[in-house]
């Protein structure tokens, strides 16, 4: 076991990446509304790839059908039939609040007092546990372990309420992270946070009905039109042939979420207002101005930093090439490596090109080091291969602090940059040399301003204090 001040091993678990959060996905007034919502959610298949889940309503029965797996696991021609109906809403999920099991994949759906009411959410609710004690002492029963669920069990209890004052009134108990969806047999709804961290956008379908989804690339595979972003803020409430917008909130600044520029959307959606190719190329570019050392050549770990080492290389005038070659067609494998077959799991998906490497001076261009452990074992393939030198450059500020608003590294015990300077990171990673793009380069990068942006991450600015259970609780989970 390798350490670095007692904290860090080679535990293949632990991975260099941050795990992607959810995704979601909503039609509204389409006769193939499920298949829409699919292809919406095969889209942000990158958001989450632990269970898929789809909820259907043809204005009298409300039906779901929901698994572990992937997109196209959990669904067939067979079960997007029977899903029949005008509204869907859909989620793709990987875990940061509830443990990984069937009993919390979403939508979670409920009937209480003859309404049917379902929720797909992207986020964390920072007062969850509170609201959970809470709801419990008045005789709340949870099925889950989901945040999400807390919500339900808030619209629930204001069934003696309009729906517009139902929502109105359980959204403003909760806090945190929440771009999210919410279903009856007639009715869809939009909820965006006051803070606007995760992304939520609206458009518009060819036969006049509506799209909402987290990133634009699942509008543009279902050929809708870009209308806006869901505002920071706005509960979008779609019911008959109108959409209406409440907000139940005071205004306040954005908190966006950076890390979905850095790392987490598709390269081809535009969020918060800007296009995510040409802003990761940008940050490369700002790192080239930041800091160019002398090397043969940029490479990135396919895919990870792809669009960044292209604007370093264009900036720094040093040519780009791939170092490595990605296999694409891994898949899932049931059968494990023995115990001599180190490193797996990196092998498997990456393979150095021994012959061009070999005695080359290189610089890779990641987007973030999280943990650092999978790092570690890539560098180390690139010396095997024969590299001389092996640089890194970095297109976003060292990770020291948990979030609390979405992202799996709820403990700073599990981040590498959190404790240790730069250069003992460089040498636990194997490195020459290790820099990190500054927070005022990244930010730059995006053409807005700090103050649009959740960089928490990075700098222990909370924008929206955790309650102190849920702090407490974050920690016990990963310690």
């Amino acid at each position: 076991m390798t350490t670095i001040n007692g904290k860090f091993s080679d535990s293949p678990a632990a991975s260099l990446k941050p795990r992607h959060e959810c995704g979601v996905c909503g039609i509204y007034n389409h006769t193939d509304s499920s298949k829409l919502a699919y292809f919406g959610l095969y889209a942000l298949q990158h958001r989450g790839q632990e269970s898929a889940g789809i909820v259907t309503s043809n204005g009298e029965r409300v039906l779901i059908h929901k698994n572990m797996g992937l997109v196209s696991e959990v669904f067939s021609e067979e079960t997007l039939t029977l899903l029949e109906g005008n509204i869907s809403i859909g989620h793709v999920r990987y875990s940061t609040t509830g443990a990984s099991n069937i009993i919390n994949t979403q939508p979670l759906m409920i009937t209480h007092k003859g309404i049917t009411l379902a929720v797909a959410h992207n986020g964390n609710l920072v007062n969850s546990i509170a609201l959970r004690n809470r709801l419990e002492e008045r005789g709340s029963i949870f099925q889950t372990t989901m945040d999400s669920e807390v919500v339900l069990h808030l619209m629930a209890r204001a069934t003696d309420r309009s729906f517009e004052e139902a929502l109105a009134m359980s959204f403003k108990e909760i806090k945190g992270a929440f771009s999210m969806l919410m279903m009856t047999k007639d009715t869809m709804v939009a909820i965006r946070d006051p803070n606007g961290f995760r992304p939520l956008c609206l458009g518009k379908l060819n036969n006049g009905g509506y799209i909402v989804a987290s990133e634009t690339c699942a509008l543009d595979l279902v050929e809708a039109q870009y209308v806006r972003d869901v505002e920071p803020g706005e509960l979008l409430i779609c019911k008959g042939d109108q959409i209406k917008s409440i907000y139940p909130w005071a205004k306040r600044r954005t908190s966006f979420c950076i890390f979905e520029t850095v790392y987490f959307a598709r390269p081809d959606s535009d969020i918060f207002g800007i296009n995510v190719y040409e802003t990761r190329k940008r940050m490369g570019q700002v790192l080239a101005q930041e800091r160019t050392l002398d090397a043969d050549f940029v490479m990135p770990f396919p895919d990870s930093g792809n669009y960044a080492a292209i604007g370093y290389s264009q900036e720094s005038g040093i040519p780009l090439e791939f170092g490595v070659i990605r296999n694409h067609y891994v898949g899932r494998t049931f059968i494990q490596p023995t115990q001599s077959m180190r490193d797996f799991n990196v092998r498997v998906k990456l393979n150095p090109v021994r012959s061009f490497l070999e005695g080359k001076r290189v610089i890779i261009i990641e987007d973030s080091i999280i943990r650092g452990t999978t790092g570690k074992s890539r560098v180390q393939s690139l010396r095997n291969a024969g590299a001389s030198e092996v640089h890194m450059m970095v297109s976003c500020p060292p990770t020291r602090h948990p979030c609390y608003y979405g992202i799996d590294f709820p403990s700073s015990k599990e981040l590498i940059a959190y404790g240790n300077e730069v250069d003992q990171i460089a040498e636990y990673l194997g490195l020459d040399s290790l820099y990190y793009l500054s927070l005022e380069g990244m930010v730059r990068a995006t053409g807005m301003t700090v103050d649009d942006f959740c960089v928490a991450c990075f700098n222990a600015d909370y924008p929206v204090k955790p309650d102190l259970n849920f702090h407490k609780n974050a920690l016990d989970k990963s310690g």
